[in-house]
């Protein structure tokens, strides 16, 4: 299947540390996507309106400025895309970083992990953002053993 790559978004280190299995397991290269100002505590605090997270996840608009661009993208013929769920749809900054590449003919595989929710309409609006790219289904992966992320690899790859 070519090159891999898993990129990622984490603001707790969860998602990170899906990541680096997901990619040790895929045998895949790792990038993580990381907003230009970075995310405090208090940005992260769903409860409050007026957090930065709040805000941009209520704006459909909002795309929050990635630290830096992966210079080598062109390389790569299979993205996976993690992110923890928000809102039940990705966080923006993952709009941010599907916009600003390519991705037509390549395969892209998200994966997300969340407290408590499925994907809900995350896949739905990434499809938009690239329609001419090719899209496998996407998996939560909350605590899967390595046996699962295996199997699953085995079934996508």
């Amino acid at each position: 299947m070519g090159k891999k790559l898993v990129a990622y978004f984490s603001a707790s280190r969860v998602t990170k540390a899906t990541a680096e299995r997901l990619a040790k397991a895929a045998g895949a290269d790792i990038f993580e996507i990381k907003p230009a100002v970075p995310y405090t505590r208090a940005d992260l605090d769903w409860t409050n309106q007026k957090s930065r997270s709040s805000v941009e996840m209520n704006d459909p608009d909002s795309r929050p400025e990635i630290s830096e661009r992966l210079s080598n993208m062109a390389d790569y013929d299979v993205v996976f895309i993690g992110f923890p769920v928000w809102w039940y749809v990705a966080p923006v900054i993952i709009n941010t970083f599907m916009e600003s590449y390519d991705f037509s003919g390549k395969t892209l595989i998200p994966f997300a992990t969340s407290g408590g929710s499925g994907m809900g309409k995350s896949v739905e609006i990434l499809k938009i953002l690239c329609p001419n790219a090719n899209w496998e289904e996407g998996k939560m992966l909350n605590h899967v053993s390595e046996t699962e992320l295996k199997k699953w690899l085995d079934s996508i790859l």
